[in-house]
């Protein structure tokens, strides 16, 4: 099977979009311990892609996402539709996830470039070079 490519935006971006795009919904794909205590964008659901103890992809991932969709959150009948923004640490997890989404018959999923943190600097700091926080965007933590 061919690699399919997920359409990028940056968190400015997004965060317009989400602004402007009332169904858009946004999942945070980190761990539950990254989301709760590193921060997470305002408003963002967690459904990590990869989690603790074992740190392997999600089994349940794909339905978690349905169930979100199909749930209530979407005014589109197939759920398929509705955007469906995905932000982790730098961008790397959030597009696999979103390319198995696609490979599973989401057609609306983007991916959040530099994800939360971003990438490191040369000091191996993060939020410095990009990502979410450094944009100053909407975030909250326990």
């Amino acid at each position: 099977m061919t690699e399919l490519n997920i359409p990028s935006l940056t968190p400015q971006a997004a965060w317009k979009k989400i602004q402007t795009e009332p169904k858009t919904i946004l999942i945070d794909v980190r761990s539950h311990m990254e989301f709760l205590f590193i921060g997470h964008p305002t408003g963002a659901i967690s459904i990590p892609w990869i989690d603790e103890p074992d740190w392997i992809i999600n089994p349940n991932f794909l339905r978690e996402i349905r169930q979100l969709v199909l749930g209530g959150l979407s005014h589109d009948s197939s759920g398929y539709n509705v955007p469906i923004l995905l932000i982790c640490r730098s961008g790397k997890r959030s597009r696999e996830a979103g390319v198995y989404l696609l490979q599973n018959g989401f057609t609306n999923v983007f991916n959040i470039t530099d994800g939360f943190e971003g990438e490191l600097d040369d000091q191996h700091h993060r939020s410095t070079l990009g990502g979410w926080r450094f944009a100053e965007l909407p975030w909250e933590q326990c």
